[in-house]
């Protein structure tokens, strides 16, 4: 056990992305440290699948809220029912901590220390996908919020250091930003490798870069295997492409297992979450040339230009028809992949956990709710 034996934490997170699979692994390793959690949803409520990964946990706790998330509701209509609704539920649970998977709500009257986890943003996404900031009244709203929230919290964290220093160059925050990289628990299989690319990610977002990968893949030799919500628009003339829709995350593991190459060519990523469990099941990485990418995966990986898609088409098809290459970069990536683990990713919450505690009896969050009232 560790000084946090017994605390009880408060992690806000949605089912949408990636965040639902880093509050699962972060939940199922604090447990392992005697910590109690209760996850609060907000936004569109989790499936059945997903919840049955949790209700098998020890000293796990689901709440469920229809509370919109911030980027689906940028004008900041939610934002009063949301900070009577989360108040509410704190003054219930009486959490030590309070970990927020987002941003404004670290606005509300929280009565424990606060530390927000900066995933994603708005702004820096645009920047990446479109080369230019957000001009409408709305997203300037979310962006005002966004600063005001990072002002108001106890301690700020990123997954990568690339996105800190993004975060920190965009808003300026009072206190510099902590990096924890994300970590994965449940590793996937190596299996008998087939002979196809896979891809992974909501087909929706520009971030993604769908439109580079489509054509790539109609000069590459072997079939791409893309899973993600969302519609592939021209897809159906596509013979070399395989849209797989929403892949349930069990089947998504399993294909990597068997995929022995793994392509991301996103122009915008704070970590990476399906490039890491893909690099755990011995996939090759062929990825885009960005910050975030370079940090986590350099010496590791194969790089290419993220917008240039015959780059992209070549260096898929070396390596679909090199296999000692293959079989490097594979190597590479498995042996890279250790040291993103779950372990580690906990050590690094539980010591920030750990200063926010300690610092808990001096006037820490006075700012905090202060900042809360301003914005009441």
């Amino acid at each position: 056990m560790t000084a946090l034996s017994g605390s009880r934490i408060l992690i806000t997170t949605d089912a949408i992305g990636g965040v639902w699979t880093y509050s699962g692994t972060l939940a199922r390793a604090l447990t392992r440290r005697g910590v109690h959690v209760l996850l609060v949803t907000l936004g569109p409520a989790p499936t059945e699948p997903q919840l049955a990964e949790l209700r098998k946990l020890p000293n796990v706790e689901v709440e469920i809220t229809d509370f919109a998330l911030e980027w689906m509701d940028p004008q900041g209509d939610d934002v009063e029912r949301t900070r009577r609704g989360l108040a509410k539920i704190a003054q219930r649970a009486n959490p030590d901590i309070v970990h927020l998977n987002s941003y404004r709500e670290a606005l509300c009257h929280w009565p424990s220390p606060v530390l927000v986890m900066a995933h994603s943003c708005v702004r820096s996404w645009w920047l990446a996908c479109r080369g230019e900031q957000p001009t409408e009244a709305h997203w300037l709203t979310y962006i005002s919020y966004v600063e005001a929230a990072l002002a108001a919290a106890d301690m700020w964290i990123a997954p990568s250091k690339a996105f800190r220093d993004n975060i920190q160059l965009l808003y300026a925050p009072s206190q510099p930003g902590h990096v924890i990289h994300n970590g994965i628990d449940t590793t996937p299989r190596v299996l008998s490798k087939e002979s196809f690319v896979l891809a992974a990610g909501r087909l929706w977002d520009e971030a993604k870069n769908v439109a580079t990968l489509l054509a790539a893949a109609d000069n590459i030799e072997w079939p791409l295997k893309l899973a993600g919500s969302g519609r592939l628009s021209g897809s159906a003339s596509r013979v070399n492409v395989e849209a797989l829709g929403d892949v349930p995350r069990g089947e998504l593991l399993s294909l990597m297992g068997r995929a022995p190459i793994f392509v991301a060519p996103a122009v915008y990523e704070p970590f990476g979450l399906s490039v890491l469990e893909a690099a755990a099941a011995g996939c090759a990485l062929i990825l885009s040339d960005i910050p975030t990418f370079r940090e986590l995966w350099s010496d590791a990986a194969m790089f290419v230009e993220p917008r240039n898609a015959s780059q992209l088409a070549d260096a898929l098809q070396r390596v679909c028809g090199d296999a000692p290459r293959r079989a490097e970069l594979q190597r590479a990536a498995i042996l890279r992949a250790a040291r993103y683990s779950a372990a580690i990713m906990l050590d690094g919450h539980c010591q920030a956990y750990e200063r926010l505690l300690g610092n808990a009896s001096a006037d820490i969050s006075c700012r905090q709710r202060d900042l809360a009232e301003m914005y009441a």
